[in-house]
């Protein structure tokens, strides 16, 4: 990719984390949606396996490895991969091969709870667990060692905030509103971060091996006013901007803080997947809508979704204000989210699947 470097702004040394341990007010506690999604995943995952995946390909494989990439603390990283296992199980059973072990590579940044992770881990796994920390944005594993990548919304998050922005969108903390250039730039990240991705795992996925990757996006053509989760940051924006009125923050600290996450469109993931070349796009669709019981939480709780988005945010938040602005601020924020349920300003969500296989040419040393 061109301009690596004019685009970016210094990537974080050790990104960004959810909200760890298992308290209330944990990622692992408070990410229903996302476990939603997954499981709107499963069928899609046992047919890409059943369909594209070719166990005498890999010759007499002792072990196969699957890496989630993005893994967070669980329980939802366990769930993705016991489904994972089970399509590779049946499709071995299917063909009369011998199934083979097990390796699960779960990895994350360098600050996530990894001792939350594995303290959960199942007692009844059929796999030997590993934890890798480092940002996914750079190579992780050995070369042509993966059968295996899933990541699960983790793709929309950038590896920074782009520089232009950072002097250029005050008032907000992310593009929504913000003009076209700052919308360009939030897109240009994501491009060079999507192709360093895919340059990564090029390397590391074996000839004939699949990727999930399952994100939030913006359908073709559709505005990113329209977008629930940009929505969500244009709200808990405000809400700083509230905060820092009444003098109990910076407003100087607000103008200097944004949320990296671009929610891109699937031309826009097409478009950076031919450019690397090394995959090709096996299925790209959007998934069914979540489950009637979250959405119904969704809409008539706002306390539920401020709980899902401060798991996410966070550690962001603290890292900038420090965390004692944090029960104040999703107070205001809890309550922007009623008067905007009322004024039925809560937006589209839209998530994609993207099944991608690795080419037979094309090695990256």
């Amino acid at each position: 990719m061109e301009a690596n470097v004019e685009i970016s702004s210094k990537p974080s040394l050790n990104g960004y984390v959810m909200t760890g341990g298992s308290g209330n007010q944990s990622y692992a506690k408070n990410s229903s949606y996302q476990r939603n999604v997954i499981d709107a995943t499963k069928l899609l995952i046992q047919k890409a396996v059943s369909e594209q995946l070719h166990p005498r390909n890999f010759l007499a494989l002792e072990t196969f490895y699957v890496a989630d990439l993005g893994c967070s603390v669980g329980p939802n990283t366990f769930i993705s991969v016991q489904n994972i296992i089970d399509a590779v199980k049946l499709k071995y059973q299917s063909t009369n091969d011998k199934i083979p072990e097990f390796q699960v590579l779960f990895n994350d940044h360098l600050l996530n709870d990894f001792n939350t992770l594995f303290k959960c881990l199942p007692l009844n796994r059929e796999y030997y667990a590993s934890g890798v920390p480092g940002s996914f944005y750079s190579h992780l594993f050995p070369r042509a060692s993966l059968h295996f990548v899933h990541t699960s919304y983790s793709l929309h998050w950038l590896s920074c905030v782009p520089k232009e922005v950072i002097t250029s969108n005050k008032g907000r903390i992310h593009h929504l509103g913000a003009g076209e250039e700052v919308t360009k730039a939030y897109s240009r990240q994501h491009a060079v971060d999507f192709a360093n991705f895919l340059q990564a795992r090029a390397r590391e996925v074996v000839p004939g091996g699949l990727m999930v990757i399952v994100l939030p996006s913006r359908p073709d053509g559709v505005s990113h006013s329209l977008i629930s989760l940009n929505i969500m940051f244009d709200i808990l924006g405000s809400s700083l901007m509230d905060l820092a009125k009444k003098g109990i923050i910076d407003e100087e600290k607000v103008d200097a803080f944004n949320i990296p996450i671009h929610v891109a469109s699937p031309l826009e993931l097409e478009a950076t997947i031919k450019q690397d070349g090394c995959f090709s796009i096996e299925k790209m669709e959007s998934l069914p809508e979540v489950s009637a019981a979250y959405m119904y939480h969704m809409h008539h709780i706002p306390h539920f979704v401020s709980l899902t988005l401060r798991a996410t945010t966070q550690e962001l938040i603290s890292e900038h204000f420090g965390e004692e602005i944090l029960d104040g601020l999703f107070e205001v924020f809890t309550n922007k989210l009623v008067e905007a349920h009322k004024d039925a300003k809560l937006g589209l969500r839209s998530n994609l699947f993207l099944l991608l296989k690795r080419k037979e040419e094309g090695i990256i040393n």
